[in-house]
């Protein structure tokens, strides 16, 4: 029989005692959760072992009272307690072969939930951008006191802005998900702590039960919860396969920048999670916050939307610069040259139309450059990182990209490629020898644009006369993105 314990979290006490857990609420009163009546806490037991009996109806037996001679003292949720050496917390410290079969079946189990799970309207009025702004705001509110005395101020900034400034462009994509139809009634607090891996299949515990609003939410928020526990814990492997996993099990690919903002966002709520337990005597909660804010800091910097505008005249190497950059930031590249003969068909063709002339004309330009922009919009919205390829050689087209950059929250920056004329100009000799490249321009057009380009003071010059990957470097630089690599 394992031996009597006692754990405190920040708003319960576990008795584990032979083979029993009992779980009882302090009487405090929270900003999320009022405990300070016992009629309130007798409630919110009745709602865990309801709720939770949805992933573990095994576990959760029921609810007994705590009485004295007859009177009625308190009341407690009573559980089957479970080996501690099987919780997902300790099998994700062994080696890889001893989890990762155990962490598919876990994915799988969430997976089907979430599946079969509650939906209605109300529900997905939880994960509208407006609700989770609130819920955001509300919990930023609730760590002022913390900010200086725990947490530092300029870290603590820095989330707060980056996780604004994602939602403040992202109407599109939460939308979008809704009408996808990827908000339930979840789980809500899913730690590698409460998951049970078990012979017959995981037992995942403890959901959040105080609060439908907060439980209710998109299905990527938690898959994020989980991952940005078990990276927390320094399993950043096993995080990364439980969202692979995830993704094929479920057949729906979680949009990269959401499942960032949301790990983000998980750590923010337990960092201040941490806060409150270092304001109860728990000597590790500020370490542990400090911690989380800067695991919410890495997450929003991978989360961030970026619109990059890659320019410079023919022969200059931005469409080659640009398509490694799509590879490497996982953005979408749209391409002037590719959407023109879309546009306006293959008439006009390049022996036959020169600059200004036919495809080329003023007006069709601009209608390119339009297109281009509008194209770009779309996936901002959807937190979709995108590269231009384009000359960008009229200041107007620019400025309408700042614009855009500006009304989507994206992170704006502006890359002039370079390289001598005669390069240029064999490039382009030997583009159109092989017919290969969508660009029509000749050395002719390119040297008829270079007359007219006007000044670009805001890009960075890329010179791209040497090796690509050095070209790629040094935009990848100025971007300053950090890229993972496998």
């Amino acid at each position: 029989m394992e031996s009597p314990a006692v754990r405190e979290t920040h708003v319960s006490i576990l008795l584990f005692l032979g083979d029993r857990v009992f779980k009882l609420r302090k009487p405090l009163r929270f900003d999320f959760a009022d405990f300070s009546t016992r009629s309130a806490r007798a409630e919110d037991c009745r709602r865990e072992v309801d709720l939770n009996r949805r992933l573990a109806p095994d576990v959760y037996l029921g609810v007994a009272e705590v009485t004295l001679e007859g009177e009625a003292l308190e009341h407690c949720v009573v559980m089957r307690r479970l080996p501690a050496e099987r919780s997902l917390a300790h099998l994700v410290r062994e080696p890889e072969s001893l989890w990762s079969v155990e962490l598919r079946r876990v994915a799988r189990t969430l997976a089907e939930f979430h599946a079969r799970a509650d939906r209605s309207p109300s529900i997905s009025g939880a994960a509208s951008i407006e609700a989770v702004t609130r819920q955001f705001e509300a919990n930023v509110a609730a760590m002022a006191p913390f900010v200086g005395p725990v947490l530092d101020p300029a870290a603590h900034g820095a989330v707060v802005r980056g996780v604004r400034r994602f939602l403040e462009g992202r109407s599109a994509l939460f939308a979008g998900r809704i009408a996808a139809g990827q908000i339930c009634d979840g789980h809500g607090d899913l730690q590698a702590d409460d998951i049970y891996c078990l012979d017959d299949g995981p037992r995942i515990l403890d959901c959040l039960e105080f609060d439908d609003l907060l439980r209710c939410g998109d299905v990527v928020a938690d898959v994020a919860f989980l991952a940005m526990d078990l990276e927390r814990l320094g399993a950043r492997a096993a995080a990364e396969r439980f969202v692979h996993d995830y993704e094929g099990l479920s057949g729906a690919p979680l949009p990269p920048s959401l499942l960032h903002f949301y790990v983000a966002l998980r750590a923010y709520i337990r960092a201040k999670v941490a806060c409150l337990r270092h304001e109860q005597g728990d000597s590790l909660g500020a370490r542990e916050a400090s911690l989380l804010l800067a695991l919410a800091g890495d997450h929003l910097e991978r989360a961030r939307v970026r619109l990059v505008v890659v320019g410079g005249l023919p022969g200059s190497g931005k469409s080659t610069l640009a398509s490694a950059l799509g590879a490497e930031l996982g953005a979408i590249v749209l391409r002037s040259d590719e959407l023109r003969p879309e546009q306006f068909g293959a008439e006009h063709g390049p022996t036959t139309s020169g600059y200004r002339r036919g495809r080329y004309t003023d007006e069709r330009t601009h209608d390119v450059y339009e297109h281009l922009m509008g194209a770009a919009r779309v996936h901002l919205g959807l937190g979709e990182s995108v590269i231009l390829d384009a000359s960008w050689i009229a200041s107007s087209h620019r400025d309408e990209a700042r614009h855009l950059a500006a009304e989507s929250a994206a992170e704006l920056t502006e890359l002039r490629c370079t390289v001598p004329a005669d390069v240029a100009e064999q490039r382009i000799a030997a583009r159109l020898r092989v017919a290969a490249d969508p660009s029509e321009a000749t050395v002719g057009v390119r040297r008829a644009m270079a007359r007219i380009e006007a000044p670009w003071t805001s890009a960075t010059v890329i010179e791209t006369a040497r090796a690509p990957g050095l070209v790629l470097a040094d935009a990848l630089a100025v971007i300053g993105a950090r890229v993972e690599r496998g």
